[in-house]
């Protein structure tokens, strides 16, 4: 019995896999739709909960614009910062197009989560000032589908076999068979940890390159960055939040440390951008010491950051123009623990 999970070699990222004319349909371009829509429907019942009165061409064309920056964002991002063989130098066009260097369709096999953020917060902010629309309420209501509509990405990520993690002899660790998932095995002698973890889970050795077990990162996603946090957001603080815009800095917060713990189990996307001020090993396959850092775990550690500074600033604010809106939301919230003790 293996001490090990396989990736399932039925899963393909095509939909329709075997039929060339219909390579474009992909799993993980049916998942953004499916968040985009998840987003969209949770951000109506609260509308309707509320009893807003807003138009429903307000809301669509609200959508639409933060769906423009969300997928802009997540591209540019992508191929600036995180594009291993820098395509965009060489070949600008595939940054917006989806065709490789040699002009073959590749659709947009890119995205990152950071850049939609901005890209998407860019987009809604100036969408919601030409419609004098109350960004900050607007944004709460918003963010809080966004950690469940972030799970179907994940979902896609994991169809995809990429974003997966480093190498692990844990029983619940998955091979992943990529060529780009192979671990590189051609450092000779072979570094003690690969050499363990190869024996432990009964994997031969064989060539430059080998299939070895790895954390599921995108499974860790989906349950920590995106259900945990959006059990936290929905059922804890959505009707309790203390000011308006609290929910977009908890969860920019959220997210931050949660990404910034799983980035060290993660394959970070730029291996020349670690930042070594520990022991490390002579892969970037194995698990680093806490004092390495990625790109990732600083991209990580700034969203985290930022969110708690968002949520301190925009405390600072309401305080000062508007204090009657956390009075009142702090004497909820007494009422409320006195009814539960």
């Amino acid at each position: 019995m293996p001490l090990y999970i396989e990736h399932p070699t039925w899963l393909t990222p095509e939909i329709i896999p075997g039929v060339e004319f219909l390579s474009f349909l992909r799993w993980y371009g049916l998942m953004y739709i499916v968040a985009f829509a998840v987003t969209y429907v949770l951000f109506r019942y609260q509308i309707k909960k509320r009893e807003l009165e807003v138009d429903t061409d307000t809301v669509t064309s609200f959508f639409f614009w933060g769906i423009i920056g969300i997928v802009a964002g997540a591209r540019v991002f992508y191929m600036l910062f995180f594009d291993r063989e820098g395509t965009v130098w060489t070949a600008p066009w595939t940054l917006i197009l989806p065709f490789d260097k040699n002009w073959q369709f590749s659709g947009f096999r890119g995205m990152n989560y950071y850049g939609g953020i901005v890209g998407g917060v860019v987009a809604l902010v100036i969408y919601a000032y030409r419609k004098k629309i109350d960004i900050l309420d607007w944004g709460d209501m918003l963010i809080v589908g966004v950690p469940l509509a972030h799970t179907f990405g994940r979902i896609g990520n994991f169809i995809n076999g990429e974003l997966y993690g480093r190498l692990t002899d844990a029983p619940w660790g998955m091979v992943f068979r990529g060529w780009d998932a192979l671990a590189d095995t051609s450092r000779k002698p072979l570094d003690p940890e690969i050499e363990r973890i190869a024996n432990a889970t009964g994997i031969a050795i064989t060539g430059d390159q080998t299939a070895l077990p790895r954390h599921p990162t995108q499974i860790y996603s989906m349950i920590f960055e995106c259900l945990a946090i959006f059990a936290i957001m929905w059922f804890v603080f959505r009707k309790k939040k203390p000011y308006k815009g609290f929910l977009i800095g908890l969860y920019i917060a959220l997210y931050g440390i949660a990404r910034f713990v799983l980035d060290y189990f993660r394959v970070p996307l730029r291996d020349q951008f670690l930042i070594e001020l520990g022991p490390q090993h002579t892969s970037t396959d194995l698990l680093l010491s806490p004092w390495n850092l990625s790109l990732d775990n600083v991209f990580s550690l700034l969203t985290f950051l930022g969110g708690v500074i968002a949520m301190a600033g925009l405390y600072f604010w309401h305080k000062r123009n508007s204090p009657g809106e956390i009075d009142h939301t702090r004497g909820e919230m007494r009422k409320l623990r006195k009814k539960i003790d």
